[in-house]
């Protein structure tokens, strides 16, 4: 080797084309932080607009009344949950299987289509972090500012900016912690019950749990869930193919990437248009490189390509360098919408959402479940009847007191032991125990079946039936 060349490669060792604070960094490792610039574009802007919304609506749903109760209210002592005119029991709890079915395949169908976008753009993980991660840049300023300070020795202008950010991150989980609770307890009494000491030690336990997780989850841990918790992030190259929409970089445009001056002809220097800033870097919130191709820690956030625009319109070239996109467009190749595995995720997911609403329209405001006595079959009466015994549970599903009628078909001639009218109040379980008698003579089987009919007594159109059987023996 010449003493040119060796020398040459000397140099070339000693160089770290990364940021200072980049080069030793192991992104894999937790105790790393990640010092995530501010940006601003056209993502950034959906995002946060996002981000506001769903923050607002979680924040705002359970102070909505809807009459002289909470509009969402999730009421576990009563084993009910009110959703605004609707009330769901333990018995339409099927319907709550039918909700995950409809997030999962909802997740399948937009994955496959649009990428990790819920994880770039409405994941409360997400959400959160940006939240906290914009109190600090306000509180402690920009990422120069932020690693700066982290250098340097404490003294009182550090320990007052570090105490203003952790209050306030606090403080917002405290909130969220609240609010989450406020679900299944009144939020008018929770917030007087918790701050006034007079809450159940339930409440406080969760409060208290919920504060430090969120304060947990997105002041501490943040990229750490996207990149070593969430079990998304693993599986989602099961619904990934060449067709689906990722923020990726068009190596063939960027490469070969170097810095240059504004004025210089990349074309002349045999580079591409990437200048190597490192920005769309510095703004990840996961600390990627996007540049390097598909990682599964991408959660599509767009923070890059809002970067590298800006960049790219600063330096006068065309933008999109980074994009959303998909492989086939990034290897020249026709792209296919409809596939088979994006429209068969489609197909389920209509023929979900279309039973539970069905399921959510036709559901009964009145419950009855008929239980024969287990002790015996049947018994003969003194007068030389068939008697069977039946405990009878009717459930008045309304918010309001009504009247019952009870009937049985299936039974040409029979006497009725038990009261035929009920009135039950707004939200009871009623228990009552019934008899029925038939001549043995009027019996053409040893088991019968029949039928034990509910209506309101004042509209007999709403009514509930449930089978079961008559046992005579002979």
């Amino acid at each position: 080797m010449s003493e040119s060349n060796r020398k040459d490669f000397e140099r070339a060792e000693r160089i770290d084309i990364r940021q200072p604070d980049q080069a030793k960094a192991d992104r894999f490792d937790p105790r790393n932080r990640i010092y995530v610039r501010a940006v601003t574009g056209v993502w950034t802007q959906l995002r946060r607009k996002m981000g506001w919304v769903a923050l607002s609506f979680f924040l705002l749903l359970p102070w909505i009344t809807w009459g002289d109760r909470q509009a969402v209210w999730f009421h576990l002592s009563e084993q009910k949950f009110h959703i605004f005119a609707l009330t769901i029991w333990p018995q339409d709890l099927t319907l709550l299987a039918a909700v995950f079915m409809i997030a999962a395949f909802s997740l399948f169908f937009i994955t496959t289509y649009l990428g990790r976008v819920w994880c770039g753009y409405t994941c409360p993980q997400t959400v959160w972090t940006f939240i906290f991660m914009w109190l600090e840049e306000k509180i402690e300023g920009a990422r120069n500012k932020r690693i700066k300070l982290d250098k340097m020795p404490w003294s009182a202008n550090k320990l007052m900016k570090k105490a203003a950010k952790h209050g306030s991150w606090i403080a917002i989980s405290l909130l969220t912690a609240l609010t989450f609770c406020s679900y299944f307890v009144p939020a008018k009494a929770l917030y007087i019950d918790f701050f006034t000491g007079n809450a159940s030690a339930t409440v406080y336990f969760w409060g208290i749990f919920l504060t430090l997780a969120t304060y947990g989850n997105a002041g501490w841990m943040r990229e750490i869930m996207c990149t070593h918790m969430c079990p998304y992030a693993r599986f989602q190259s099961v619904m990934f193919d060449k067709n689906t929409f990722i923020v990726g970089y068009d190596s063939k445009r960027g490469e070969t990437r170097g810095p240059r001056s504004r004025k210089a002809d990349p074309k002349a220097l045999n580079l591409g248009d990437c200048i190597d800033c490192d920005l769309c870097v510095q703004v990840c919130p996961t600390g990627i490189d996007i540049r390097n191709g598909l990682q599964y820690e991408c959660i599509n956030c767009g923070a890059c390509i809002d970067a590298c625009d800006n960049t790219m319109e600063r330096m006068g070239y065309r933008k999109g360098l980074i994009s959303y996109t998909t492989e086939n467009r990034l290897d020249g190749v026709t792209e296919k919408v409809r596939r088979p595995k994006l429209v068969g995720y489609g197909v389920v997911l209509v023929v979900i959402i279309s039973g539970f609403i069905y399921n959510i329209a036709n559901l009964d405001p009145l419950r009855l479940d008929v239980m024969r006595d287990r002790n015996a079959l049947y018994r003969e009466t003194s007068d030389g009847l068939v008697e069977n015994t039946y405990t009878l549970k009717i459930l008045n599903k309304t918010d309001q007191n009504n009247q019952y009628q009870l009937a049985v078909s299936g039974l040409t001639d029979y006497q009725w032991n038990g009261p035929k009218v009920l009135t039950i109040r707004a939200g009871e379980v009623a228990t009552q125990p019934i008899s029925i008698a038939v001549d043995p003579y009027d019996l053409k089987s040893p088991i019968t079946p029949i039928e034990i009919t509910l209506s309101v007594k004042d509209d007999p159109s709403v009514s509930f039936t449930q089978e079961s059987r008559f046992f005579s023996g002979g």
